[in-house]
């Protein structure tokens, strides 16, 4: 899945290669990834241009003339650009550009989503409105107290959107290990000072994956011709019985809610 380096690194990759394309045509081959209703959607995007692309957490936010586009590529969506080729089987949505390109979404889950809002709001529309700051600027006492409401697991708390954005499955992992702290800790148990290291280690895991382009890993594989270098970084996501680079006790696997989780037994108390 991506997470806020991929998602980065795909904002900046399309954006060097689409900035000021106008769009001519839109056509879909599975409509319910489109979350307006798709005639309007295609009717109000058609001639307007690419003028930049953002990014809030995991959603990509394409800034056109009067409207934004705000895209979340859930599980597997990723891009593609081209040109006079066949449309293949899980490219579902085909932006079609003056110049003759076109940018291509494709999404093998169908899981990703995209939506057509107005300029003049769309921060203060859902799904923006409802988006938590990124690490790099959450309010530490806020966070604190947030958690100190949270009678659930800190690995839980720390994918909620809501409460964090930008962290999933793979950043969670590597910020809980840099922290120290056990990933089925309950989150009111956690101290000022731990959410405060926790922040910390956030911001050192996703700058660092961000410089190297992200994550490639089976789960998600970019486009664009981008493959992230960070996998090679990681020090316990996908490493079950791999040593510690610590301790060098074997890193376990477990399930925390339903989520493949990655844990050196030692380290993280």
């Amino acid at each position: 899945m991506p997470e806020l380096p991929e998602v980065e690194t795909v904002r900046r990759t399309l954006e060097l290669a689409i900035q000021n394309e106008k769009i001519i045509e839109v056509k879909d081959y599975y409509s319910k990834i489109i979350t307006n209703d798709v005639e309007d959607f295609k009717k109000r995007i058609q001639y307007q241009r690419i003028n930049r692309i953002d990014r809030m957490g995991k959603y990509l936010i394409f800034i056109l003339d009067s409207d934004v586009m705000i895209i979340h590529l859930r599980m597997e969506g990723k891009f593609f650009i081209k040109r006079d080729e066949p449309i293949l089987k899980h490219e579902h949505i085909v932006f079609r550009f003056e110049s003759g390109r076109e940018l291509r979404y494709h999404d093998m889950r169908k899981f990703g989503t995209i939506t057509l809002l107005s300029k003049d709001n769309y921060l203060e529309t859902y799904p923006l409105n409802k988006l938590a700051p990124e690490p790099k600027d959450i309010n530490l006492s806020k966070f604190y107290e947030t958690l100190q409401k949270k009678r659930i697991e800190i690995k839980a708390v720390l994918l909620d959107q809501h409460i964090l954005s930008g962290l999933g499955n793979i950043y969670v992992d590597e910020t809980l290990f840099l922290s120290r702290i056990h990933p089925t800790r309950l989150a009111n148990t956690i101290s000022i000072d731990e959410a405060k290291q926790i922040i910390k280690s956030a911001i050192e895991v996703l700058d660092k994956a961000t410089k190297l382009g992200g994550t490639t890993i089976r789960s998600y594989t970019s486009s664009l011709g981008v493959h992230g270098r960070f996998q090679n970084e990681l020090n316990v996501h996908m490493r079950k019985d791999l040593p510690c680079p610590i301790c060098q006790t074997k890193i376990i696997k477990m399930k925390v809610k339903g989520r493949g989780t990655y844990v050196c037994p030692s380290c993280q108390d």
